[in-house]
């Protein structure tokens, strides 16, 4: 339970924070507004991971649990726990959000690029795919622990600096499910575009690292 609590907590951080920062600055600050955001989700990670990574692993996002799950990283039963708290926490956060920014507000939600289904897939699963891999490689030894929030903080902030303009960046579909309820619209018409490409991103990486995963070949 305390893992759940923590992936609660984390997620809940994650939406505030950082569709916060984009709520606030994207439409007044656009160019500006890109970086401020992918910075926030990044740093978010950063502070997340060196304060619940030693609970839960830090995972607030179900495409990373998903490829801890088929890399047999964790368990069916972890996996369902995590994902259910990842998503209450994304809802929570953006209720908050929607709280002090106003019902009328943007939340940071995302929307297809160029208003094409099968473009924003793609640009999901290759951003997510990123990732998830580097997520995997600097997890998958024990020394790397000490850097390994700033890797995947930094590799979080490189994916939502080319993500944004597109699709603003998912790869994550907790933190895209959130917004999109409260914001409602084509948001939520769409979300399912959001949920679906990171979870197949996160399993193309896990299988990838699987098959090049040098611990393996030895």
């Amino acid at each position: 339970m305390k893992k759940y609590i923590a992936e609660f907590i984390g997620t809940l951080v994650l939406v505030l924070f950082a569709c916060g920062v984009a709520a606030v600055t994207g439409c007044i600050f656009p160019e500006a507004g890109y970086i401020a955001t992918a910075l926030a989700f990044g740093l978010v990670i950063v502070a997340m991971a060196y304060s619940i990574g030693n609970v839960s692993g830090c995972h607030i996002n179900p495409a990373v649990s998903i490829a801890m799950l088929v890399s047999g990283k964790m368990s069916v039963k972890d996996f369902i726990g995590y994902i259910i708290a990842q998503f209450l926490g994304a809802i929570a956060g953006a209720a908050i959000l929607m709280y002090l920014l106003g019902s009328s507000a943007a939340l940071g939600q995302n929307g297809l690029y160029d208003g094409d289904v099968v473009k924003s897939l793609i640009v999901e699963v290759i951003l997510t795919f990123v990732f998830v891999l580097a997520i995997l490689g600097v997890t998958s030894k024990v020394e790397n622990g000490k850097v390994a929030g700033l890797v995947i903080g930094l590799s979080l902030v490189l994916v939502h600096l080319i993500g944004i303009p597109f699709t603003g960046t998912s790869v994550n579909p907790a933190r895209s499910l959130g917004p999109a309820i409260f914001v409602g619209g084509e948001a939520l018409k769409n979300v399912w575009v959001f949920i679906v490409a990171p979870l197949v991103g996160g399993v193309l990486a896990a299988i990838v690292y699987k098959a090049i995963d040098p611990a393996k070949s030895k």
